[in-house]
């Protein structure tokens, strides 16, 4: 089994690259499914470790996991107090627009009861068009097929956010088989070698909750997916692994006890 990469490692926590189409734990969308990215980190370490936040089983990218419970906690609130800078590439159906920020309120869609009954909870997502491409082929009704390059930064953190708002706003991302549209999923699958969600998590930047600095972290694409920018001209976008760990302003929780 190829070890995952680890993008940026200390005492207290490590990020990883998380493929597309692994899930993050076991849970009641498992079934039967027997790898999963927790136990796989776990014995490339060789010691436990703990998920703070969460990326979809077909969305590849950078994910952070603590290396104890208390850590772990602190990591959390920071996550679920908005704290931490989160940034997506998506390849999305049609012209995006240049910027935009999508306000649509979502409801919870956990599983635990019908959809319709959960509450409509604020949701914004700002997107940015990096480039787009112009195909000379008839996926659907008409003789071109026009694709984005999109950047996308949820100020919240609803499940299935990026998907979800994309889709309402009229620009849903290939490989999306929930929300986007069938044609244009087996299009990109058959005729360009991408079977797979067309989203991953480039970039995170949060303040280390126990160390003086702000943790910086850039995560490449996989190879489908850089495969495919060089095959629509768009390589000049393409991330590179990277991890920046300048100074933050903030007392560490180390610092204040």
């Amino acid at each position: 089994m190829t070890p995952l990469n680890i993008l940026y490692q200390d005492e207290y926590l490590v990020a990883v690259h998380k493929p597309s189409g692994l899930l993050v734990h076991r849970s009641a969308l498992a079934r039967g499914e027997t790898e999963f990215l927790l136990q796989r980190l776990r014995d490339q370490l060789g010691k436990r470790v703990y998920p703070v936040h969460r990326l979809d089983r077909p969305t590849s990218g950078v994910m952070v996991f603590a290396l104890s419970s208390a850590v772990a906690g602190l990591l959390s609130d920071a996550f679920s107090e908005r704290q931490v800078e989160k940034r997506y590439l998506a390849v999305v159906r049609g012209k995006a627009p240049e910027n935009d920020r999508l306000d649509y309120p979502l409801r919870e869609e956990d599983g635990t009861r019908p959809k319709a009954e959960m509450p409509a909870m604020p949701a914004m997502t700002d997107i940015r068009r990096l480039d787009s491409v112009e195909l000379p082929v008839q996926v659907d009704r008409y003789p071109v097929a026009r694709y984005s390059l999109v950047e996308a930064r949820p100020l919240t953190g609803r499940r299935h956010q990026i998907r979800r708002h994309l889709s309402r706003r009229g620009y849903p991302i290939i490989g999306d088989a929930k929300h986007g549209k069938s044609v244009h999923n087996r299009f990109f699958a058959e005729q360009m070698s991408a079977p797979r969600l067309l989203l991953a998590a480039t970039y995170l930047a949060f303040d280390h909750p126990l160390l003086d600095k702000r943790v910086q972290l850039s995560c490449a694409l996989d190879d489908t997916m850089i495969a495919l920018f060089n095959q629509l001209g768009w390589a000049g976008h393409l991330p590179l692994d990277s991890v920046r760990t300048p100074p933050h302003t903030k007392p560490s929780a180390l610092q204040a006890l």
